[in-house]
Order: C-alpha cells, then structure tokens, then sequence
C-alpha cells in the first residue's frame, strides 16, 4: 500500500542531541580531544573576562566558540556566515558545538567581536599546545626529531591596493610596467601583507607559515606566521627549534631536517651552536654545501630526509580542507592565530587515525 504524502511534527520528542550522532562518527574522538583541552585551558579562559561578582551579562563560552571555529576547518566552511547558518539546521554542528536544539545560534558578528580577546590572551594557542600535550601523554611524539618548512598564505588583498606609502601617485588602477616594491609602496587593505614570489609563482600579497613537525608520526610540534621576504623560514626555524629544544629532555640530541632552502651556512652555525643537528638537504647546485660530510653521510640524516616530506601534509592539509591556501582575515595577528587553529584541527584528525589504529592493534 502507498504511503501518504504527509507531514506531521511532534510537539515534543523525547531523543537526546547525542542519539542523532551515529557512534562511529569521526567527530566523536575529536570532540572527546577539544573537549579535554579546553577544560586544561578553562582558567586562562575564565580569565579573560570580568569576574561573576561584578555582575553584568553573561557573555557566549569561549569553549563554544572555539569549536565552532574548528568545526568551520574541518568541513570547509567557507565563512563565518555560512558556519552559523549551518549551524542553525544541522544537529551534529550543535552536538559538536555544545548547543541544545533550542538554542539560539549567535549573529556572526560574535565572531568577529571575540577575535580580539582571544588574540590578546593567546587562547588559540593555549589550545595547540594542549592537543600536544594530549598527543605526548599517547606517545605519539618523539620530542627529539623534527622538521621544519614554510608555506606562502595569500593574503585577503588584491594588486589593486598596492600604493604608493607616500600617497604621491595613484597607480593602483594601471601598474603594467611600472616598478613596484615592498620600500615604496603597501597594501591599504592589508598594511602587513608583503608582495612576495618563490620560485615560478606570480608576485601576490603573502604572508609566509612555518611549521615543525615532529618526524614520528608527522604531528605540527609548532607554528607560526611571519611577514614574506627571503630570509623569514630561516629565521623563524632558528626561532622554534630553539623553543623545541628547550621543552625537550636535556639529555636528547635534537634533530633538525629541512630542505635544500635551509642550506646556508649561518643557519647551520647557528643549529651548530644551539647542539642541533643539522639534518638539512645538501644544496651543491654550483656551490659547496654548508652541512658537514660526516652528518650527511649518517644514517639518522638518510631517516630525516624521508621523515621531513610528512609536513609537507599538514600544509596540504591546510590549504585544502582549511582556509589557508588564501586566508579570509586582515593583519598578522589575526593570520597567525587561524594559521595555528588551523594546525591544531590537522593535528586532531591526525591523532584521531592514530588512536583508530591503536585500537586495532591492541
């Protein structure tokens, strides 16, 4: 018999938001992941708002917020307005979040309000930092042996906005023929995007990505955003390796493998001097390399150039599934904090195979 093509909602029903979750869902492990470093990091986050006693209205959870910011990641959602209205339909996006079916779903503008506070007291990074911790309490990290790479980011600007600093000509409609540089002249949209080029690619607004990548399973150990120019992976890498070298076990030999872009002869000098082993790719196009013969020659070197190539994931990754491939915000800051949110959301996914294969073996 042919059913009727009718429709009728209950007034109530009596299923919880978590029924509607399948139990194999991927998100599942995730959530379990955020929901334990976001309770590690609950007294940073209570801190970045005025005290009960002073009364007032009760602000939106930062721990909301934060995991409707990974959410928009992992399903590439590609703006603020979109992820909230998804949100207002979809059961797993509220689950996930932590709202109930009756619950109102924020006005994008929240977003945009709370970016700033949670820049000023470094919540996004608190947050990677304990999605590592969650990663080196598994095991899941060798803390002695890393790589490190950048990537261009395209910024949210355009050669039009390119001009003069000094305002004398307007040249932002026609430039064809005309030099232009980072000395002379800045974006009016982006003031801190640089225009930058590597190898075959076109001269865009950038800004440039780094990150260290633990050499066991491929986890980002670090991240960070700097302006573009020739020298910031370099520099950077000199940055975190020595932060990386501190966190670790004095006694471990700490390991450093890059690519042949690495291979100049102050950055090993200065891995030399920090007792950091200089497992960079050896660069003898028309030159002579700077990493020393006996270090090229070992085993653990011949490891960490086949090791090295899992970073090149989580930038895949993130230009791919995430935002990064041309952010969607304005300003270093801002980047930077979506660049390690970004590398946070990776590192979750990444951990969250992981613990399915542990599982599987035991």
């Amino acid at each position: 018999m042919r059913g009727a093509d009718t429709f009728t909602e209950s007034l109530f029903t009596m299923r919880r938001l978590d029924d509607f979750v399948p139990e194999n869902h991927p998100l599942r492990p995730v959530r379990k992941m955020v929901n334990l470093a976001l309770k590690n990091i609950e007294p940073l986050l209570s801190g970045m708002y005025a005290a009960d006693i002073k009364g007032g209205r009760p602000s939106i959870a930062p721990e909301k917020l934060l995991r409707a910011m990974l959410l928009q990641i992992f399903y590439s959602i590609r703006s603020e307005r979109l992820r909230t209205e998804q949100t207002q339909y979809n059961l797993l996006f509220r689950w996930f979040i932590g709202l109930s079916m009756d619950d109102t779903v924020w006005v994008p503008t929240v977003f945009s309000k709370n970016r700033e506070r949670l820049i000023e007291h470094d919540a996004v990074i608190e947050l990677f930092n304990e999605v590592l911790a969650i990663a080196k309490k598994n095991e899941w990290l060798s803390g002695e042996h890393f790589s490190v790479d950048g990537t261009l980011i395209q910024a949210w600007a355009g050669h039009k906005s390119f001009a003069r600093k000094d305002g004398s000509d307007d040249d932002t409609g026609n430039f064809k023929g005309k030099s232009r540089s980072n000395d002379t002249h800045k974006s009016t949209t982006d003031a801190e995007a640089r225009l930058y080029r590597k190898g075959n690619t076109a001269s865009e607004l950038r800004f440039m990505g780094h990150t260290l990548s633990d050499n066991r399973h491929g986890l980002i150990a670090s991240a960070v955003v700097t302006t573009a120019d020739g020298y910031a992976e370099r520099e950077a890498a000199k940055v975190i390796i020595a932060d990386a070298k501190q966190v670790a076990d004095g006694k471990a030999q700490i390991t450093l493998g890059a690519d042949k872009g690495y291979d100049a002869a102050e950055f090993i000098e200065a891995l030399t001097k920090m007792k950091v082993l200089p497992h960079v790719a050896q660069n003898t196009s028309n030159r002579k390399s700077a990493v020393p013969e006996h270090i090229a020659a070992s085993d653990g070197y011949v490891i960490s150039q086949q090791k090295r190539k899992l970073i090149e994931q989580g930038f895949g990754w993130a230009k791919f599934i995430g935002p990064i491939r041309q952010v969607m915000v304005r300003g270093l800051k801002k980047v930077d904090q979506l660049f390690v949110l970004t590398m946070a959301a990776y590192n979750l996914t990444r951990m969250r195979t992981l613990e399915q294969i542990r599982l599987q073996t035991t």
